[in-house]
């Protein structure tokens, strides 16, 4: 049985011009131990898709699913009080903006110990000295100072290893971090991805990282999915991924990586991501793509993504494995 097993999930917003639909037919499994890294530009539905599954979308979300279930239990029929006994617990998320995720009205340390009384239903003493534990497992100097310190006495660096901090508190078996880089200077995001790995390694617990940044998909993840205006595009293992891209919008995102660069110039996806009232009738991607065919304006593609399939009329072909020098 899978950790986390998401079948056709679909998310979407009641607007003034109707339905917004920010996740389109997402199916993905999760097991003990993986490290899946889910990538696209913003506007991908990543971060939607991963709220559906922690029970955050506000009440103006329409969420269906053939199956939403974590460790066997169904995420769909679950109750406030059964789903507030999981979040924080087993399925914790590391938000994208630390500096306004934390609330400045109580201390780091609070903030933390509320959920150690909340779940684990520790003592005072017993959340701050676990509280001091935690802030020096990720790296934070000078714990038992900074334990009394509110959010904005801290750098955007310190207050991201915080959220960490409070998000494995409880040791969750699954743990969901939003773009934990976002916004931090180069040394501290490499600090970051490091620590993340590590906590996962010791745990044994299932990380998945939402990103648009394909560099650190190449250094964290072991298998990858590619998500375009909602809809799952590609799923492959890392190095398949990098090596062997099906979907032109995984070729054509590779491409823009400095390090492949051709040229002075990078190459770049002309267009954006179709929103509500400009979504093609058929391929999602047809009018940005440089294999358009007239097939992709007039059918959508088919959703068998098995085998490192990819949702497109004309997937690019699966290059041969190199033969080893004799």
């Amino acid at each position: 049985m899978a950790l986390l097993e998401i079948d056709n999930l679909c998310v979407g917003f009641q607007t003034a011009g109707g339905q917004l639909k920010a996740v389109d037919g997402l199916s993905m499994t999760v097991d003990k131990g993986d490290v899946l890294a889910i990538v696209g530009e913003s506007g991908s539905g990543k971060s939607v898709a991963m709220l559906a599954v922690m029970g955050l979308l506000p009440w103006t979300a329409t969420i269906t699913a053939d199956c939403l279930s974590f460790a066997g239990q169904d995420l769909r029929t679950l109750g406030d009080t059964d789903r507030r006994k999981i979040i924080g617990k087993d399925i914790a998320m590391i938000f994208q903006e630390p500096t306004t995720s934390l609330n400045p009205c109580f201390t780091v340390g609070f903030q933390i110990g509320e959920a150690l009384q909340v779940h684990l239903g520790l003592n005072r003493q017993q959340q701050r000295d676990r509280t001091i534990e935690l802030l020096d497992l990720v790296g934070i100097p000078a714990p038992a100072q900074r334990i009394d310190q509110f959010p904005h006495q801290l750098s955007g660096g310190m207050n991201q290893r915080v959220m960490i901090a409070m998000a494995i508190s409880c040791s969750p078996k699954l743990l969901i971090a939003d773009e934990p880089t976002t916004a931090l200077d180069v040394t501290i995001q490499a600090q970051i991805l490091d620590l993340l790995l590590r906590l996962q390694r010791e745990t044994n617990s299932a990380l998945i990282l939402i990103t648009h940044d394909m560099g650190v998909v190449a250094e964290t993840a072991e298998r990858v999915i590619v998500q375009y205006a909602g809809q799952k595009v590609e799923e492959q293992p890392v190095i398949d991924l990098f090596e062997n891209p099906r979907h032109p919008y995984t070729s054509a995102l590779l491409a823009a990586l400095p390090e492949r660069a051709t040229s002075k110039r990078l190459p770049s996806i002309p267009g954006v991501v179709p929103g509500q009232y400009d979504r093609p009738p058929g391929c999602l991607f047809a009018p940005r793509c440089s294999l358009h065919q007239p097939l992709c304006d007039a059918e959508k593609p088919p959703r068998d993504l098995a085998n490192g399939q990819a949702l497109c009329h004309t997937p690019l072909p699966a290059r041969m494995p190199a033969e080893e020098p004799a």
